[in-house]
């Protein structure tokens, strides 16, 4: 049997993927991520410690389980953290790239590494694999020197999948996300203001996860937008999210982006053209809605088990 060496299993993605390559038991399971495994069952999958940023370690796992691909989740992914930390973030989102690249090439492994939508300065979204990228952000740029590290590699078996402010639940709660942030808001009678002037194509966790399952199971090659279907503003996703759980809208106000203070630039309007991971890997999002609708069922069992 095959096997998947995955960065980040505790994050948001890591979990949804150790549970889709488990459940689906079509390939054996390395789950790695810095510290204490925080997932509760691994049903059959190996927990290793592994710090992506160091060398010596990546090799040392590589060389121990000889993966036959690698999916890399693991990033500094909060935006204005990596303005401000920018050392941390290029160890992360650069080195790491780098380490993890030349690892495989020694073990011939494929690897599959997830990139942004913050790549672009969202001028002309939504964008195709094709578009010209100009990040406006240090995260943006440390996404897209990972991207460039990888197409400049020889004998590297590779494929890129970039995605859209992803969103979904953790086994632990550790994360919060615009769905719930805006149920807890309206039901606390808390006024919010929401965003109405930046577009994106937000994408359920579960629904990434399974992109990056069929860029495994297709022996992908290059770059696949893997994101939701439907372009959105924040304010359209709080509407969207009020209404499922018929929650009072009074509480919220449109906002635009320079009401907020933040140290990172962000793109105005990017979203992801899907057509070609839907033509060759026969991937299929669901709506915004039906993400809404999965959240809402997983809070339910989490509350009941809680």
């Amino acid at each position: 049997m095959q096997k998947i060496l995955l960065t980040g299993s505790n994050g948001l993605l890591g979990q949804k993927l150790v549970r889709l390559i488990l459940d689906r038991g079509e390939y054996e399971l390395i789950a790695t991520a810095r510290g204490e495994n925080r997932l509760p069952s691994l049903n059959g999958g190996v927990y290793r410690n592994l710090d992506v940023t160091d060398r010596d370690q990546v090799r040392q796992t590589m060389a121990e389980f000889k993966p036959d691909y690698v999916i890399h989740t693991a990033a500094m992914t909060n935006v204005d953290q990596c303005e401000t930390e920018r050392e941390d973030c290029w160890k992360l989102n650069v080195d790491a790239v780098r380490y993890l690249a030349e690892a495989c090439q020694a073990h011939n492994a494929r690897l599959i590494h997830l990139s942004t939508d913050f790549i672009f300065d969202g001028e002309s979204g939504p964008y195709n694999e094709s578009a010209r990228p100009n990040p406006l952000s240090y995260y943006g740029q440390s996404k897209l020197a990972a991207e460039e590290l990888l197409l400049a590699s020889q004998n590297l078996h590779y494929a890129i999948a970039r995605t859209v402010l992803v969103y979904g639940i953790a086994h632990d709660m550790s994360r919060s996300n615009i769905i719930l942030w805006v149920k807890n808001s309206l039901e606390n009678r808390k006024p919010i203001k929401v965003v109405d002037d930046q577009w994106r194509t937000p994408t359920l966790a579960e629904d990434l996860a399974m992109g990056c399952y069929l860029m495994a199971k297709h022996d992908a090659t290059g770059i696949f937008n893997i994101s939701g279907r439907d372009l959105l503003t924040p304010y359209d996703m709080a509407v969207q999210t009020a209404g499922f759980f018929g929650l009072d809208q009074s509480f919220m106000t449109r906002a635009d982006s320079s009401t907020f203070t933040q140290p990172a630039k962000r793109p105005a309007k990017t979203g992801f053209i899907i057509d070609k991971a839907r033509l060759q890997l026969g991937y299929e999002p669901h709506s915004f809605m039906e993400g809404i609708a999965l959240v809402a069922k997983q809070l339910a069992v989490s509350q009941e088990n809680g």
